[in-house]
């Protein structure tokens, strides 16, 4: 039986538009069972819609916390039983006890190289405009483990990418884009071969037969 994914989505959705893909083309043997966004126009629910995946809208704004934010999700997805989460531009922080019950199996990415440009406030072009105000030669990506705090989960995988000095905002962040949407489904493959062992704050990637990555 292949594993189910939700994919939390709060925006444009291109990482679950790399998931997606990466289903379609045979390099993860999953299915996206839903994708919940916090907003009722996020075009990830078009992107979702055309895949012929179910979606399930949870406006944030509803709620007055993050808690009673969680509670909902963890009742809307009950019913899905996902092996795994998915953060794809999810605007939201998650409670503790949503983090709790699906301890190891939240994953999320971010668009610098943690424990740089991250944390509370690093979000989206906020991020690349604080690597170039900076004036740092190099950001990334990285893919972690949610655990409670912003930013602050075992890291599963990270790549370097250049900054040259001719980027803006947007050249910096449509070359980490690649990168990241890459690594994330690398990180979500692993995973799936049982691959990823959480020690602690560290993760280890068991290598295959012949020593490949």
């Amino acid at each position: 039986m292949k594993a189910k994914l939700a994919v939390l989505v709060s925006g444009n959705g291109t990482n679950l538009q790399a998931m997606i893909n990466a289903i379609q083309f045979g390099l993860l043997q999953a299915d996206i069972a839903v994708v919940v966004s916090t907003r009722p126009h996020a075009y990830a629910l078009e992107r979702a819609s055309q895949a012929g995946i179910p979606t399930v809208v949870v406006a944030r704004k509803s709620y007055p916390d993050n808690e009673a934010y969680s509670e909902a999700l963890l009742e809307v997805l009950a019913p899905y039983a996902p092996d795994l989460i998915l953060l794809a531009g999810f605007m939201s922080v998650l409670s503790d006890v949503f983090v709790a019950h699906y301890a190891g199996r939240i994953m999320n990415t971010h668009p610098s190289l943690i424990p740089a440009f991250c944390g509370s406030g690093f979000y989206g072009d906020k991020v690349h405009q604080a690597v170039l105000d900076y004036g740092a030669k190099v950001s990334g990506a990285s893919i972690i483990f949610v655990e409670p705090g912003v930013d602050t989960g075992p890291i599963i995988l990270q790549e370097a990418v250049p900054v040259y000095d001719t980027d803006d905002v947007n050249s910096l962040a449509q070359r980490v884009l690649k990168v990241e949407h890459r690594l994330y489904v690398r990180a979500v493959e692993y995973f799936l071969a049982g691959r990823l062992e959480l020690r602690g704050h560290r993760v280890y990637i068991t290598p295959v037969e012949g020593g490949e990555k």
